[in-house]
């Protein structure tokens, strides 16, 4: 049974006239013929009492009219479905992004991204490097911005790096030097993010690459309960440029060669990504190269070559 045949039939069954049924159809009269034939052995049944004044349904075309008319419109839904979602009339992208960029870049790439598809069911899932990697390799996200190389992706996932960004040492007063060294850190209680978050990995292999290991004043927070332990004098901590221009604390920027990390994008690479998802990373790459164009880059980032 073909969807082409069932609107053959609903025509004849609406014009009570094979012919007529044909010119609506813009089909000739024995090609519409031929199909309700076909149509007609498959199902076992005539469907129309044919006669040289017209057609008229017989009962098993009775039963069948109502079906073919639910079928054809499920069909059309199905056509109209796929094309909004190839349009971007539809369709849904799961991003996922560490806090400190869910607070700073990501705002504005989705601002700009809604203004464009606003049919686009966006989804956002804030979390560490690693646990997103992790989402990405089980797909269930999309895409997400991810840090390398302390997150480095495995793999089955593609990575793109888009940004370098600096790591900076905030604290509740000013240090007295104007560029700190890792070496600076030994000794001294630092505010530490828990375990997950590349900031920590990043700044434990500096320390001990310096040849020491870090003692804590308190670890294993988050993002705001960092910057408010530092707030409260408990000490210092490494953390994101992007994150110490809007913190309202005293930062001081690492000594040459510096410490940073590489902001990536990272998604699937055997499952070809869905047409909004692609628009999304289009969104992404225009807004960072439109950025770096008029010197509005996030403080402390600059932008990486890309494919």
């Amino acid at each position: 049974m073909q969807l082409q045949q069932l609107a053959y039939f609903v025509a004849v069954a609406d014009a009570r006239h094979f012919t007529r049924a044909a010119e609506l159809s813009h089909v000739s009269q024995p090609s519409l013929s031929q199909q309700v034939r076909a149509l007609e052995r498959e199902l076992g049944a005539e469907l129309f009492h044919r006669s040289r004044s017209g057609t008229a349904l017989t009962d098993a075309g009775q039963a069948l009219l109502p079906l073919a008319r639910r079928i054809l419109a499920d069909a059309d839904s199905a056509r109209r479905a796929v094309a909004e979602t190839v349009q971007l009339r539809r369709g849904r992208v799961r991003f996922g992004a560490p806090p400190s960029l869910c607070a700073s870049l990501v705002p504005q790439v989705l601002g700009s991204y809604r203004a464009r598809h606003p049919g686009v069911d966006l989804r956002l899932t804030e979390g560490g490097s690693r646990d997103l990697v992790r989402d990405l390799e089980a797909g269930q996200l999309d895409l997400a911005l991810v840090i390398t190389p302390a997150s480095a992706a495995t793999d089955p996932l593609a990575v793109t790096p888009l940004l370098h960004e600096d790591l900076v040492l905030v604290s509740a007063a000013p240090l007295p030097r104007r560029r700190a060294r890792i070496t600076d850190l030994r000794g001294r209680d630092l505010v530490m993010f828990r375990e997950g978050y590349d900031v920590r990995e990043t700044t434990l292999a500096a320390c001990r690459a310096a040849g020491f290991e870090p003692s804590y004043a308190v670890e294993g927070g988050e993002m705001d309960a960092v910057l408010a332990a530092v707030r409260a004098g408990l000490g210092p901590a490494v953390v994101p440029g992007m994150v110490a221009a809007s913190a309202a604390l005293p930062s001081t920027p690492f000594a040459p060669p510096g410490l940073g990390r590489t902001i990536a994008l990272a998604h699937g690479r055997d499952l070809p990504l869905t047409r909004a998802a692609g628009a999304f990373r289009e969104t992404l790459l225009a807004y960072l190269r439109e950025a770096d164009r008029t010197d509005s880059l996030p403080p402390g980032t600059r932008l990486l070559p890309t494919p």
